[in-house]
């Protein structure tokens, strides 16, 4: 794709952007080329906005490693080794590797992302499609899939953790904020947030099920070991765990999403004891 002064002009771009483009390459150029000159150049913010206004192209880039400060690329990144960056990695399309991707600030993909081995972000990681990862991933902020998410070990955030479809860690899941799945969450082990917890479906951990505010989730939950929130608890179907407790103040609310004659089929709230502040639900004690 060849970018002319009338296409650029037309997304309003920055001055200082405008002006590099117009003096450093005569107001024209190959839209990749132009993608790393402005790396080259440092201008990675402008490569980002670049990217932004004109969209992904169908090239496939297959290299067999990736070390640098940065990498923008239009088009498909297929890495057989590994991709280690400074700043960004950011692609077009699809991001693919045979190792692991570290960047210092961001992870981006207009569409998956997979990686073999570990992906680590020290801001950001956010992809348009699935994201998956052969070890663990950590972002130190925000992680985003518009659909799966799925790690062989744990999965962790600084931020808010969103996924769009099955959020799945064979280890444990951790948000610095809310944790948001509009499908279902799965753990081998801990399944905890700082602030809310919410799943569209059910939530199943082998450990325990923590949040530092309200958990809700439209199905039932299941934990190995504890379900507690400082808020309320609130499950369309049942609630099973060793022991169930909501906050101060807050209640513990199961079979939202069944009638309440089907309740000791469909709603059942099973823990060791009793929790303290259950509002609905089937009642029984485990075994």
């Amino acid at each position: 794709m060849e970018l002319t002064k009338k296409f650029v002009k037309a997304k309003n771009p920055c001055a200082g952007g405008y002006r590099w483009f117009v003096r450093g390459h005569n107001g024209q150029g190959d839209y990749q080329s132009l993608l790393d000159a402005l790396v080259a150049d440092g201008r990675i913010d402008d490569a980002c906005w670049l990217l932004d206004q004109f969209g992904p192209i169908d090239t496939v880039l297959r290299v067999d490693t990736i070390d640098a400060h940065a990498i923008v690329f239009a088009g498909t990144l297929e890495v057989r080794s590994g991709i280690n960056v400074d700043t960004i990695v950011r692609a077009g399309r699809h991001l693919c590797t045979e190792g692991g991707i570290r960047a210092g600030t961001a992870i981006i993909a207009g569409g998956d992302i997979q990686a073999a081995g570990n992906l680590a972000s020290g801001g950001h990681i956010r992809a348009g499609g699935d994201i998956s990862a052969g070890w663990g991933i950590q972002a130190g902020t925000t992680l985003e899939a518009g659909g799966h998410c799925r790690a062989k070990w744990n999965i962790q955030a600084g931020g808010d953790i969103s996924v769009r479809q099955v959020l799945h860690a064979d280890g444990s899941l951790h948000s610095g904020r809310t944790l948001r799945c509009e499908r279902g969450i799965k753990a081998g082990a801990d399944v905890t947030a700082a602030h809310d917890l919410l799943a569209a479906q059910g939530i199943l951990a082998g450990g325990a099920i923590e949040a530092g505010n309200h958990i809700e989730v439209g199905w039932g939950m299941k934990a190995g070991a504890g379900i507690s929130a400082l808020g309320s608890i609130r499950a369309g179907e049942g609630i099973e765990a060793t022991e169930i407790a909501c906050g101060p103040g807050y209640g513990i609310y199961a079979g939202l999403q069944v009638r309440r004659d089907a309740w000791a089929a469909s709603a059942r709230v099973v823990a060791g004891r009793r929790p303290e502040g259950l509002i609905s639900g089937h009642w029984e004690e485990a075994d």
